[in-house]
């Protein structure tokens, strides 16, 4: 895990300075026509992490829809479904359980470099999901069909990602989160938060940029 978030800090390094030399570029091109149109956007995006609760390895899936508001800021909806691999004994007859939930919520990122090819933003997920165990021992190569107390969860998750243009249809994202959650009490054995780093991936499919202004020419030089 701390492999993961030191080489996500490296790229967002590198990615610092790709977004300088885009913007030493940009500076050689003027726009040439009077209009001021504002850029709209909106996607439908995907994405991966790993991270940790409570020192166990979890595996992350997510999920979102979002309007971007003049290529610097991002509001929607997004949700996230979670695996943690905790092996906790003393719940049930098999001495093996695992923690396993989702969460979901109103989706927030402001979007710094936004005219540069690369990026920086900060998301913020904020929700109410559930957290509950299941049974780690496979049966038959699927898991046992035991049910157990559920809890409820109130989550705060904010990052920094960086973001890829690769075109007007598709941008690529990686990043490092940090989820805060309040307490549950499913069992005196278990935990009783799912915070923890994650650090992942994540694609954007959608139009991000309508209306945006094309007429450019080169700039004279002096």
């Amino acid at each position: 895990m701390k492999k993961t978030i030191q080489l996500l800090i490296t790229l967002l390094i590198v990615s610092s300075s790709q977004i300088y030399s885009q913007d030493k570029n940009d500076s050689d091109y003027i726009e040439f026509n009077d209009r001021k149109n504002i850029v709209h956007g909106v996607y439908l995006g995907f994405s991966t992490s790993y991270g940790e609760i409570d020192g166990e390895e979890t595996g992350l899936i997510g999920l979102k829809l979002a309007y971007v508001a003049n290529r610097q800021f991002e509001v929607g909806f997004g949700m996230k479904g979670f695996y943690s691999q905790q092996n906790l004994p003393g719940i049930s007859a098999s001495n093996d359980e695992d923690l396993i939930g989702g969460y979901a919520g109103m989706h927030f990122e402001p979007i710094l470099f936004s005219k540069s090819r690369v990026n920086l933003s900060f998301p913020l997920l904020v929700g109410f999901g559930g957290v509950g165990y299941i049974d780690g021992q496979l049966n038959d190569g699927e898991f046992n069909e035991d049910d157990y107390e559920w809890d409820a969860i109130f989550v705060a998750e904010p990052g920094v990602n960086v973001l890829f243009n690769i075109s007007r249809f598709i941008q690529l994202e990686a990043g490092v989160k940090y989820r805060f959650s309040s307490k549950f009490n499913i069992h005196p054995s278990g935990i009783d938060r799912i915070n923890g780093f994650s650090a992942g991936l994540g694609i954007k499919i959608g139009v991000f940029n309508l209306g945006k202004n094309r007429y450019k020419k080169k700039a004279p030089k002096n």
